[in-house]
């Protein structure tokens, strides 16, 4: 039963993490004893057939390519990286490597060889899972990656790699898996890099536990009758693989897998309308290029869709708005980082949705907007979002590097241990969490501490813009001005006198110090595989 209130909700929640837990059997194994051919993965080919995987095919999968692990010499704690778009082999691979105790490893598919090889050779993955193109950019890299003994390509040997489905027909489909504990690692998320190097987030078992009460906010108490989940974002995300895929399995819900080589807005809502997709995970930047489709409920069937979550940037009132309008639903926000995710959230269903907010705590979570000496900010007073140790949501450390863990968390002596963000905030008299932006991307001007969210969102009420991203830009006088690069809509066109137009739209919207004072017109922004726009590279340009 649904609480009604969030107060009813914080009030009433109990954490209840067992000593041993394995994340596999929880999401496959069990629903496989209770009820073998509930659909658990639509698996949406490029000519748009249908595959339906039952959770005891998953689990007979998942025991064959474990034991073929096993058998090339996989062992509890290694790394198994997985490298591979969305599709049933990705969940197959997971659920056997959590089932032997290893640590899963994903990697997003558009990572060039650099990004590869920082991420494989830090975490010293033993074994790959991947297809033809992963082969074709690992090949090189192998003398580089002395600890990576066993590659395997899901279209067949070659170059070294072993076939997937000749493993799997090989191999036993029994196996008893590992008997975990929660706090067992289980998977290893590397930081998306916005602000340096990636670093390795490893987490427990107990991640997807910890990330329940948010899922429930951001999908309005999943599960109900017709649910079906379906996301953009790559499952190699903490977005996708935790705010999407495997709490959606945990409550028997079937996830669309869609392999996709860049995010279409057509076919993104022609998707949801032929799967009957109720309950979508879209990032803002995704959104956002939504919102160039015209007329979506008239041309597209979406009655189905029930709720709509997103997170990894701020969203802002104007996309907010659009889709109260265009699809008549509220976008339930939330916000996390890869170290510990899905700790702020919306849930429109309990009146928690405020235009322009990420949400409020999430049950069982203390997060607050902190000073540099760990205090609490006073309300609307700008801080750092942190996050209250211990969390069940929070990573166990970074991978080789016990300083970077250190530095992360903040004691004021009075209110415990603080896991600090980097992400500047404030909180309003009623208790809901506005993002500003990342410590680096705040934008210092005459004296104003700007945050570039506010900006970007205001450009993108002017009717010719798609997407925008402000910086700051050194400035003698001003210590830094505002730059905005800008992605136009089809059918407009760059120039001096559209830049002029876009300036004083935002001038007369915001003020004059926050206006941006020069305008680059590009094709597109620097993304990073979450969909999160790269601001330092725009400073760099800048």
């Amino acid at each position: 039963m649904s609480p009604t209130s969030y107060d009813a909700m914080v009030s009433g929640f109990r954490w209840r993490i067992p000593d041993r837990y394995n994340i596999a059997v929880d999401v496959c194994d069990r629903w496989a004893a209770a009820d073998p051919e509930r659909p658990a993965i639509l698996d949406v080919a490029a000519n748009g057939r249908v595959e339906t995987w039952t959770y005891a095919a998953l689990r007979e999968a998942s025991n064959r390519f474990a034991n073929a692990l096993r058998a090339h010499g996989v062992q509890a704690g290694d790394r198994v990286a997985v490298l591979l778009p969305q599709s049933p082999a990705v969940v197959v691979a997971h659920l056997a490597i959590y089932k032997l105790g290893a640590v899963a490893l994903p990697l997003a598919v558009v990572f060039g060889p650099e990004g590869l090889l920082h991420r494989l050779r830090d975490a010293g993955a033993k074994a790959v899972v991947t297809h033809a193109a992963g082969v074709a950019k690992l090949t090189p890299l192998r003398g580089e990656l002395p600890d990576l003994d066993l590659l395997v390509s899901t279209d067949g040997a070659s170059d070294g790699a072993l076939g997937y489905a000749d493993l799997m027909a090989a191999a036993s489909p029994d196996l008893v898996p590992v008997d975990t504990l929660a706090d067992d690692p289980a998977l290893m998320i590397y930081t998306s890099g916005t602000t340096g190097p990636p670093k390795g987030a490893l987490h427990g078992h107990r991640v997807l536990l910890g990330h329940l009460p948010g899922f429930a906010m951001m999908h309005e108490f999943m599960p109900k009758a017709g649910d079906r989940m379906w996301t953009p974002a790559d499952w190699a995300w903490a977005g996708g693989l935790l705010n999407a895929l495997l709490p959606s399995l945990h409550h028997g819900v079937a996830v669309v897998a869609r392999k996709a080589e860049k995010f279409d807005p057509e076919e993104a809502f022609r998707l949801m309308a032929d799967l009957s997709v109720a309950n979508a995970f879209v990032p803002p930047t995704a959104l956002r290029m939504l919102r160039i489709v015209e007329d979506p409920r008239r041309r597209f069937d979406l009655r189905a869709l029930r709720t709509l979550a997103s997170a990894g940037e701020m969203l802002g009132p104007e996309t907010f708005h659009w889709a109260k309008g265009a699809l008549g639903l509220t976008i339930n926000e939330a916000y996390g980082q890869t170290e510990c995710n899905l700790v702020l959230a919306s849930c429109a269903a309990i009146g928690v949705a405020r235009a322009g907010s990420t949400g409020r705590p999430v049950p069982g979570h203390r997060v607050a907007v902190i000073r540099p000496d760990g205090s609490p900010a006073s309300i609307d007073e700008t801080g750092q979002i942190a996050v209250a140790r211990p969390d069940p949501v929070m990573f166990l450390r970074y991978w080789n590097d016990p300083d970077a863990t250190t530095r992360k968390f903040l004691s004021d002596g009075l209110s415990g241990d603080w896991m600090t963000t980097g992400d500047q905030g404030r909180v309003d008299a009623d208790g809901y969490v506005h993002f500003v932006g990342r410590d680096d991307d705040v934008i210092t001007s005459s004296g104003y501490r700007i945050g570039p969210g506010e900006i970007e969102d205001c450009l993108l009420r002017h009717p010719a813009v798609a997407l925008a991203a402000a910086v700051g830009k050194p400035d003698p006088v001003r210590t830094e001005i505002v730059k905005a690069f800008v992605v136009l809509r089809p059918g407009h066109t760059a120039s001096d006198a559209l830049a002029a137009e876009i300036q004083a739209f935002v001038r007369t919207r915001l003020s004059a110090h926050e206006y941006p004072r020069e305008i680059a017109f590009r094709g597109s922004l620097p993304l990073t595989t979450t969909g999160k726009i790269i601001r330092r590279v725009l400073r760099d340009e800048a």
